[in-house]
């Protein structure tokens, strides 16, 4: 397994939170009755505009908290679903906030966290949508710090974003190992200097060649 020599020289394991700890589907799986046949395609695309909308904004120069952002994209994605009712926007939303976490998450923390390493959050998430998050899941107690974008007000992949995890736990891009879904993510993250993770959960096809992961794998569980 890639723990073994994953951790050598390192203090700190630092995770993407939405797509890699939290479930970003599991707010339309919970009113996928109500929403019907159209709910996968009306939550991939309300995550695909999210992060669009992160992407062109931080291009432009420009900032919304991510919370913000998904609202935006929900009703983009509303509005090319006209068969899905609209009233179940404030429901969707509502089960947004509280996402589940993937099965394995408490675990492996636990586990990382009882193995010695300091175990943290950084998220294009805004604070409070994070910290209700956490909470909501369970994880409070499992993590050691909570990061946010916010606080820079740019998203990744931007350098500076990154920087944020440095400068707010007071370590060496070569201390930290990161955790993300999202591949765009790791190669902002291998980029900066992290050792890298990728937690390919929907087993999709490898990018971004020259920017690779130090390891692979399909959850959490393949840490230890």
């Amino acid at each position: 397994m890639p723990g073994h020599s994953l951790f050598a020289g390192k203090s700190h394991v630092v995770f993407d939170a939405y797509g890699t700890l939290l479930d970003v589907h599991s707010a339309v799986q919970r009113h996928a009755m109500q929403v019907g046949p159209e709910a996968g395609a009306l939550s991939g695309l309300w995550r695909v505009k999210q992060l669009e909308y992160t992407w062109v904004l931080s291009l432009i120069g420009r900032y919304q908290s991510f919370w913000s952002l998904t609202e935006q994209a929900l009703d983009y994605a509303l509005a090319r679903h006209p068969n899905v009712d609209p009233a179940l926007r404030q429901p969707l939303l509502d089960a947004y906030r509280d996402l589940d976490a993937y099965p394995e998450v408490p675990t492996i923390l636990t586990r990382l966290r009882a193995a010695g390493q300091r175990t943290a959050i950084f998220s294009n998430g805004n604070q409070s949508m994070l910290d209700r998050a956490v909470a909501s899941a369970g994880l409070t107690d499992r993590l050691d710090a909570v990061l946010s974008v916010d606080d820079v007000e740019i998203f990744k992949t931007a350098p500076k974003a990154y920087q944020l995890v440095l400068d707010r736990l007071g370590v060496t891009a070569a201390e930290v190992v990161f955790c993300s879904s999202n591949r765009w993510d790791v190669a902002g993250a291998s980029a900066f200097g992290f050792t890298t993770v990728w937690v390919n959960r929907q087993g999709v096809p490898e990018e971004y060649p020259e920017l690779r992961p130090a390891a692979v794998i399909k959850d959490l569980e393949g840490l230890l």
